[in-house]
């Protein structure tokens, strides 16, 4: 969810770009095409976590708007408001934009910047994660509830207590445990969260040194708070040890999704100013997770935010791109694709673009 000051000067010369870089650079004489259209276009929508809910396909995306707030690399320019539902009977099929599930003036806590969201199911209720910035302009977690998977929902008056940064997904295992995994590093403040007390400078390992990790914590029953403290998501590379500070192409950065195919757990999210979506693999949900390669190269635009979900039996990737709105890196659309795994398990890396 954050952002470097980008901009590209042409839809024809971005495309292209993705095409033979895996990134928006000004390089005219396109006739590269996107692999999908945007399952919306009467909004802006970034950031999709997708479910199957009642064998139909729910998507809580952000909702992008044109702020007027200069770029910059906190991202303020992404001063989203509300959450719309989308949701599809089939992969392919109409989509339907439910229209504001929750709108920040009714969340008492939030000051500004409705982020990336994420949704579950249990006790026959649905819980949409959100996070936003506080009063004070840090960002929390925050949780409501509805009847209905296509909202509206309720927010409960205060964040959850001991949450912070950006970008909640949530878990459900076959055992019934939920986890909930976040954090973005930059305008998703992680890095002032290194003591487990928020410090208000931005300080960053050394580049030869461990990178930032991201945080899972495991539900309490009611879905509505922490079970117990919040642990590290440890990403390793084939001998075993940390991903580095500069290790920019592999860290994490933001947007953590979790999986599970075939009994091994995938840990999925971008890494940022290098504008991919890779993903790990461990044999837990706490992790360790061994990282593996690249999901989805960089698309137009500066962000890369995904989700993954088994529908029919086959796996689909969604994503975003601002091809839409040429280029412009606050104004995003959803878009899907099919996701395909090899016999050994690997997952094969998708081009959002094709000549």
């Amino acid at each position: 969810m954050n952002n470097q000051g980008f901009l590209c000067f042409s839809t024809a010369a971005i495309l292209m770009a993705a095409v033979s870089t895996g990134f928006c650079q000004n390089n005219a004489g396109s006739q590269a095409k996107p692999i999908a259209q945007p399952l919306v276009t009467n909004i802006y929508t970034a950031d999709p976590s997708a479910h199957v809910f009642n064998g139909r396909i729910y998507i809580y995306p952000s909702h992008d708007i044109e702020a007027g707030i200069p770029q910059n690399d906190n991202g303020d320019h992404f001063d989203m408001r509300d959450y719309h539902v989308l949701s599809m009977d089939r992969i392919g099929g109409k989509v339907t934009d439910h229209g504001v599930a929750l709108d920040k003036k009714d969340v008492p806590w939030v000051g500004r910047q409705m982020w990336a969201p994420d949704a579950a199911y249990k006790n026959g209720k649905y819980y949409l994660y959100f996070p936003a910035k506080d009063k004070q302009d840090v960002f929390r977690i925050g949780v409501a509830t509805s009847s209905s998977p296509a909202g509206p929902f309720k927010a409960e008056p205060k964040p959850i207590a001991g949450s912070y940064s950006i970008d909640p997904a949530v878990f459900t295992d076959a055992d019934g445990n939920s986890y909930m995994y976040f954090g973005g590093i930059w305008g998703g403040q992680l890095q002032r969260w290194q003591t487990g007390k928020y410090n208000p400078k931005d300080e960053y390992p050394k580049n030869d040194q461990p990178a930032i990790s991201p945080k899972v914590a495991r539900l309490s029953k009611d879905m509505l708070s922490f079970a117990e403290p919040v642990r590290d998501v440890k990403i390793v590379d084939k001998d075993g040890k940390p991903l580095l500070a500069g290790d920019n192409k592999r860290r994490f950065f933001e947007a953590a999704w979790l999986h599970k195919y075939k009994g091994k757990y995938y840990f999925s999210y971008s890494t940022g100013d290098t504008h991919f979506i890779a993903y790990a693999t461990g044999t837990s949900p706490y992790g360790p997770f061994t990282y593996q390669g690249v999901i989805l190269n960089p698309v137009v635009g500066w962000t890369n935010h995904h989700s993954i979900v088994e529908v029919g039996g086959k796996w689909y990737l969604f994503y975003h791109d601002s091809v839409q709105s040429g280029g412009k890196t606050h104004l995003r659309s959803v878009k899907v694709t099919e996701l395909k795994y090899r016999p050994d398990g690997s997952i094969e890396t998708i081009t959002a673009y094709q000549k």
